[in-house]
């Protein structure tokens, strides 16, 4: 067995032992063992690296956009450098396919990336002002220290999504990972120190959420807090960042319905809506969470899916030909059955899988086959809670008018896929589908030039391309009065 590293707090450029002298055990999805350990932080470590952050900011936005850019620059290509070794990092705390894991890694840079092509265009505006001899500047300035709160599925991609713009836009950062997935995070540390990134303006912690995410979105200090997960968790945290009226930015939970229309490309649409569902073991905010099958197709649709889906190796994550690795923990896959067991009981079919994989090589970690139900009503509890796991409802339907009154029927509003190929049932789509997100003719993958925002109980704010920047930094309005 391999020597288990222990990880240690990121703060002001220094690596620090929490003086609680407590750890948490990161966990292998794929064999339930102890890959890792890192520090149970506390709040009083919180304060002390938003102190960091706030002090170091001072500087660091004097410094000009382009400056802070190419500081990112060299971290991006760091990044790249160390893809091999970040990618095992994420496979052995997340459970993600190797291949997948090499993506994220990719992305993670390219998110900075394309964060500093933003460096130059910074832009404000001068208005005439209906005094004399007067003009009114807008000017477009950092917000502060940014706390960035990551989620389990995606931790280093959604590290980079929110430490590229925060930086360039001349913020500082404490980032917070989740305790499922830390490891690939915490190395950006030592990955920052290497380009030179000045000590504080990079911070990254873990800790026990409740106690060191309040310390951190409670305090006056924190100007902005930027936060990916549950819907529940960014409820909570809006509600503690509102004494401060401190500006937040959620993406939260989804319910993505994959619609699939009489006219659509069927083989398209399965090779998609298989993508979309099991895609990080369906672990993925605008996954296809619930399919909604024309019924003049829905047979023809259903043969060639179900195919497909039983064709999904699930195994090793390390293996170039795995389809599908492991739930990220235990609880998740309890909830996955769960889930089977309340649609079953409520009227639904399991078409295939439904329980956890058979073979000695899936009696440790936290395995669970790929699922499809059929059978399922617009009423059942899998139509309307996340499942964010491989389990897929499918529901056929008659009419434009009620595909789209049940893909609406729903608190959630970040994703909605749609195979078709009329162009008036895509605008009829674009004017009455309730989400953020609108994906036509593919399956799920946004843009980093987008904008991922979601509607409902899925978020406020949004992330990626110029509207997401835009979220990293305040206006401040100027009245300049000359002589004439």
């Amino acid at each position: 067995m391999s020597e288990i590293k222990d990880y240690q707090l990121f703060i002001n450029g220094e690596w620090r032992t929490s003086t609680s002298g407590e750890t948490i055990d990161i966990l292998s999805p794929s064999t339930g063992e102890v890959a890792a350990r890192v520090q149970n932080g506390t709040a009083e470590e919180a304060i002390e690296a938003l102190e960091a952050a706030d002090k170091a900011q001072k500087e660091w936005k004097k410094l000009p956009a382009r400056s802070r850019a190419d500081l990112l620059y060299k971290l991006a290509d760091e990044i790249e450098a160390n893809t091999e070794y970040l990618a095992e990092l994420l496979t052995k705390e997340q459970g993600k396919l190797l291949k997948v894991a090499r993506f994220e890694v990719a992305v993670t840079a390219s998110f900075i990336r394309y964060a500093c092509e933003g460096a130059r265009r910074i832009e404000g505006d001068i208005i005439p002002s209906d005094n004399p001899n007067e003009q009114i500047w807008i000017q477009k300035v950092p917000r502060g220290v940014v706390v960035a709160i990551t989620a389990w599925n995606f931790p280093l991609a959604l590290a980079g999504r929110k430490l590229g713009p925060a930086l360039v836009a001349g913020n500082t950062i404490v980032i917070k990972p989740t305790s499922e997935t830390p490891l690939a995070t915490l190395e950006l540390g030592d990955l920052a120190n290497k380009v030179g990134i000045p000590k504080g303006v990079i911070n990254i912690l873990t800790g026990p959420g409740r106690a060191m995410g309040n310390a951190l979105v409670e305090s006056p200090l924190c100007k902005m807090v930027t936060m990916t997960g549950s819907t529940p968790v960014g409820q909570q945290i809006a509600r503690n960042a509102a004494e401060n009226l401190t500006h937040v930015q959620l993406e939260l939970g989804g319910k993505a319905p994959f619609i699939v229309f009489a006219d659509a490309d069927i083989d398209a649409a399965v090779a998609a809506a298989l993508h979309s569902r099991f895609d990080n073991c369906g672990q993925v905010c605008t996954c296809n969470e619930r399919m909604y099958i024309h019924e003049d197709i829905y047979d023809v649709f259903m043969e060639k899916f179900i195919a497909k889906t039983k064709e999904i190796k699930v195994g090793d994550p390390m293996l170039e030909d795995t389809d599908m690795g492991p739930k990220v923990n235990k609880s998740e896959l309890e909830h996955m059955e769960h889930l089977v067991k309340v649609s079953v009981e409520e009227g639904a079919t399991i078409a295939t899988g439904g329980k956890r994989p058979e073979g000695a090589e899936f009696e440790k970690g936290y395995w669970f086959e790929p699922t499809v139900l059929t059978n399922v009503t617009q009423d059942m509890t899998i139509v309307h809670e996340e499942s964010f796991g491989p389990i897929l409802p499918v529901l056929k339907f008659k009419t434009f008018e009620e595909v789209i009154g049940f893909a609406n029927d729903c608190e959630y509003g970040l994703a909605a896929m749609v195979f078709t190929n009329d162009m008036n049932t895509i605008m009829k789509c674009n004017d009455e589908l309730e989400y953020g997100e609108i994906y036509v003719n593919r399956g799920h993958g946004e843009q980093h030039q987008g904008f991922h925002n979601g509607y409902k109980l899925s978020g406020s704010g949004g992330e990626d391309g110029k509207y997401g920047f835009e979220q990293y930094m305040e206006k401040k309005t100027f009245y300049i009065r000359h002589k004439a």
